[in-house]
């Protein structure tokens, strides 16, 4: 299942993050992104740590609004909440793919508690776990 990811979250460019869609289901979605050299959120050839974060975060908005699109309904808009436990091990240049990871830990009404893991290759550079909010009433 290789789709575009953006199709299925809010943003949109110069704000996308995420790249293609490798697999989702209720627990787990993975994607990829190869990093441009004009993105917003890279400086000095490497894509940095709010760049990061924010392709674990949008990763975990394709799940839920892949899922969401699939029952019908309008994609969904979520807010992190709270960050907790982020490590950066190293930072990917610009033209490297990395692949992230999101597991779905849990949902308690509106938030969803989430983990993030960032590769480039088989080298893991970044790790976060993320509390998500999901507006129960997304924008028409």
């Amino acid at each position: 299942m290789t789709t575009k990811a953006f199709s299925y979250i809010p943003q949109r460019p110069p704000f996308v993050m995420i790249g293609d869609m490798i697999s989702t289901n209720s627990k787990e979605t993975i994607t990829s992104f190869c990093i441009p050299e004009d993105n917003i959120l890279v400086s000095n050839g490497y894509f940095t740590e709010p760049g990061l974060v924010e392709n674990m975060a949008q990763t975990a908005g394709a799940g839920t609004g892949y899922r969401i699109q699939m029952e019908g309904r309008p994609t969904p808009v979520g807010y992190i909440a709270a960050l907790k436990n982020v490590t950066i091990h190293s930072l990917p240049k610009v033209n490297e793919t990395i692949t992230t990871k999101i597991t779905f830990e849990q949902t308690l009404l509106n938030f969803h508690f989430v983990k993030g893991s960032v590769y480039v290759g088989d080298n893991l550079i970044a790790t976060c776990e993320f509390k998500i909010f999901e507006n129960p009433n997304p924008p028409a």
